[in-house]
């Protein structure tokens, strides 16, 4: 049965699923120690997935949102990849097995965006952590490039090579968005559109400056190469509503 839930937000309904149309992206993954991650995510009460021993996964993203249900905005997110809220422990093969059979989710750690509708919208009913944020991006040349600042202070600069093409549809999944505010985590279901994905190893140059959140990225040993980065020309999304778990 669909979900019809409707919220108000600044005095607008937003009706669920909300719809991303036309959006673009550009990402780059990175390997981190998985003690100084786990610190870093210890309140929301999930565990961070481990891909090697010892190692976990932290995802940087600049998104362009052209054409959606909570209007036009850019977006940078950091976002790590986690275990299901229902495990507890396991072995990096159970890890890679649950990643694989798509019981893995990824938390969505920070979330700086430029619009303040998107801003209520995130933080009133995903209960995403979205603050605002200056952003300046070019999302359609050749090599992809974003800069996100906070009162003239650098959170982070990437800039992502071309890769190669991604046949199909690439990077599509249903996948689990975990996000923590005001002491809470919530799970909301998140399903991905993507098209025209080119991916390479590395590829990726990452600058960080002396924001807070540039702060922690700094202490997972970033920046450094990156595993691999990635650009979405066209990507559609559907965010459902969030459970509390």
């Amino acid at each position: 049965m669909k979900d019809t839930t409707t919220h108000m937000v600044l005095g607008t309904p937003v009706e669920m699923p909300v719809q991303i149309r036309t959006a673009t992206a550009f990402m780059a993954m990175f390997s981190v120690p998985i003690g100084r991650a786990q610190s870093l995510i210890a309140d929301t009460g999930l565990e961070i997935l481990q891909y090697r021993p010892g190692r976990g996964l932290c995802t940087v993203v600049f998104v362009d949102y052209v054409d959606g249900d909570l209007g036009p905005y850019n977006e940078f997110g950091v976002c790590f990849l986690v275990r299901d809220h229902t495990r507890r422990g396991g072995t990096v093969a159970q890890d890679l097995r649950a990643l694989v059979a798509g019981r893995a989710g990824a938390l969505i750690h920070r979330l700086p965006v430029d619009g303040e509708f998107t801003l209520a919208a995130g933080r009133g009913i995903w209960g995403f952590p979205k603050t605002l944020a200056e952003f300046d991006a070019d999302h359609h040349s050749d090599i992809r490039r974003g800069a996100v600042t906070v009162d003239d202070r650098l959170i982070a600069e990437l800039s992502v090579a071309p890769g190669i093409p991604v046949p199909g549809n690439g990077m599509a999944a249903s996948l689990a968005a975990y996000s923590h505010l005001d002491g809470v985590t919530r799970r909301t279901t998140w399903e991905m559109n993507p098209s025209g994905v080119r991916t390479r190893i590395g590829g990726a140059t990452l600058k960080l400056g002396t924001h807070p959140i540039a702060e922690e990225l700094k202490s997972l040993g970033l920046p450094k190469r990156a595993l691999i980065s990635s650009s979405i020309p066209d990507l559609k999304m559907t965010f459902g509503d969030a459970a509390i778990i």
